[in-house]
This record gives structure tokens, C-alpha cells and sequence, in this order.
């Protein structure tokens, strides 16, 4: 089934200890889009300007990512960030937010993906987010991502969003922002309470776990022996795992645990590269072969004690 990813489209400009790069493909959309290409077809929802030419266009044709709800806006420019990492990955500093044709989007779903069932609305603006919520029809299975920006600005709008979806990605910081709660565990069920059934959090190089009212799955990161860029892997996380739920086509529990081992496999990859230069180039074989890599670290057979 397809997913419905909307989202930023960006260029981006990272700095690292190691290396710089100027105005490489990225944004929200563009990372879970092609995360999620590879289980399931993916219709794309985003704004670029004049800028974003062919060549960007022919890296999501080639993942068969559908493009019809992405809106070119002539005589302005695509969002841009830049941004600069420390020695420790986790410490990001932004330099440069240039929003350009993203001050103005509206979101909007083309005719006949109104009745999408899976819809992931990628980091951005609440008001965003609501404003694709109210074109949806058919009660799809709706996931959202968010960020400390949002719910300090926003709480109001952002707290309406989460009473309409299913499931919210969040980090470690963001979440214990969110619930007022310091414990991670305790800080997901607050959020429970908001309106979600689902509760994802993200905790960088130390995994992620999910949470609903009757189950806990947690999942380490995968270890990396060269982590580059870690720009997008959040993204890819999400995306990753929505394109595994919806090639399962429903949400038990057996598929919400696939999806976060393969979510985590996505997000190893993008950080092995810039941009999305690993991800965008990855076959299905060499995903498959580190998702059962990744489960045979987590493996344990049961015995007796």
C-alpha cells in the first residue's frame, strides 16, 4: 500500500570535523521517502523553487517515489539549512535557515490520495500537519514527527494533532519536554494520554523504543564503525518504518516490532554517508542482509533459569 509522506524538501549544508558539503539534497520528506521506497510505493508531498532541478527530481523517480503532490514554485528558492557537528554527533549547531517557498506551503493532496491509508506527516509545522489531517478521509493510520521548536511555539496547534494521530515519533529530549516527565518511560505514556496509541521514542546512538498502553519493544542502534553525517536519520527512521508497516498492512504487534529493526537498518545507512547519497543507492539484498544482521544482535533464545 502507499504512503502518503509529507514533509520539507531541502538543500543542506553540513559541516563535520571531517568534511563539508554544500547544498546536497535533504529535508524530511526526502529522507523518509526514500526510506520508505523500499518496501512500500510512496507519494510525496512537499514544495520546492526553481531552483530544484532535474537531476534532484531523477533521484526520487528512480526509488518510483510519485511526485504529483510536489509543488515547484517558479522565482524562488528551495529551503535551505545549514549546519555544523562537533566531535560528538549529537551536538548540531544550525547556522543558516533560509525557509523561501516553505514560508508559504500549504500542503495539498492531489485528487485520490485523500484516501490514502498510511500517512506519515514528516517535522513540520503543526498548522501544517492539521491542514493535511483535514483532507484526509477514510480514517488512515496517521503518524506524525515533531521537534522542540514546535512544542515550545506551537503547543496549543501541536496539541491538536496529537488527538488525531495514531503515532508520534519523538526524541529523548523532546519528549521529556512535552510531558513535563524526566523518566523516558513515564514521559511516553503522558504522551498516551494526548491522543496517541502509539508513542515512539528516538534516543540517537542508543536505539529507540515503542510504547502503547499494553506493550514496551525496544531496539538498539545499529553499531556503526564509520558514522559520517547523522543528518536525516531520524527522518529515514520514520520512514523506514512506515514503508515496512504498510508492505504488512496492519499494526500488530509482530509488524510494529518489524518495522522498528527495519526503521533502525535505514537509519544506519543514511548515517554512513552525506546527504543521501547511501540511501538513495541501497538494493533491497544489502537492506535485508543488515536487518538480519541486526537481529541476530538482538537475538536471545529462551531458557530456563
Amino acid at each position: 500500500m502507499s504512503v502518503v509522506i509529507v514533509g520539507s524538501v531541502a538543500f543542506d549544508s553540513i559541516e563535520t570535523p571531517d568534511r563539508q558539503v554544500e547544498k546536497a539534497l535533504g529535508g524530511s520528506a526526502v529522507y523518509a521517502s526514500l526510506a520508505a521506497s523500499y518496501q512500500s510505493p510512496v507519494r510525496l508531498v512537499g514544495v520546492v523553487g526553481e531552483d530544484f532541478t532535474q537531476e534532484y527530481i531523477d533521484i526520487l523517480d528512480r526509488k518510483n517515489i510519485d511526485i504529483g503532490g510536489l509543488e515547484i514554485v517558479n522565482g524562488d528558492k528551495t529551503f535551505f539549512w545549514k549546519g555544523r557537528y562537533g566531535t560528538d554527533p549529537n551536538e548540531r549547531e544550525t547556522l543558516v535557515t533560509d525557509l523561501n517557498v516553505f514560508e508559504n506551503f500549504k500542503p495539498v493532496l492531489p485528487e485520490g490520495w485523500e484516501r490514502s491509508k498510511w500517512v506519515f506527516l514528516a517535522n513540520i509545522d503543526p498548522e501544517l500537519q492539521m491542514d493535511l489531517l483535514d483532507q484526509c478521509e477514510n480514517d488512515p493510520f496517521v503518524g506524525c514527527d515533531t521537534m522542540n521548536f514546535w512544542i515550545e511555539g506551537k503547543p496549543k496547534v501541536l496539541a491538536g494533532v496529537l488527538e488525531r494521530v495514531n503515532l508520534l515519533f519523538i526524541n529523548d529530549s523532546e519528549v521529556r519536554q512535552l510531558s513535563g516527565e524526566t523518566d523516558l518511560i513515564s514521559a511516553a505514556r503522558e504522551i498516551l494520554k494526548m491522543g496517541p496509541e502509539i508513542v515512539i521514542v528516538k534516543k540517537g546512538e542508543h536505539g529507540a523504543f515503542l510504547l502503547t498502553k499494553d506493550s514496551l519493544f525496544i531496539t538498539p542502534a545499529y553499531p556503526l564503525d564509520n558514522l559520517l553525517d547523522p543528518t536525516g536519520a531520524g527522518d529515514s527512521f520514520a520512514g523506514g518504518f512506515f514503508g515496512s508497516l504498510a508492505a504488512a498492512g496492519d499494526v500488530k504487534m509482530k509488524n510494529l516490532r518489524r518495522a522498528m529493526i527495519y526503521g533502525t537498518v535505514l537509519a544506519s545507512f543514511t548515517c554512513e554517508s552525506f546527504s543521501v547519497e547511501n540511501i538513495r543507492n541501497l538494493t533491497l539484498d544489502i537492506i535485508k542482509e543488515r536487518f538480519n544482521r541486526m537481529v541476530d544482535l538482538v537475538r536471545v533464545d529462551k531458557e530456563k533459569i
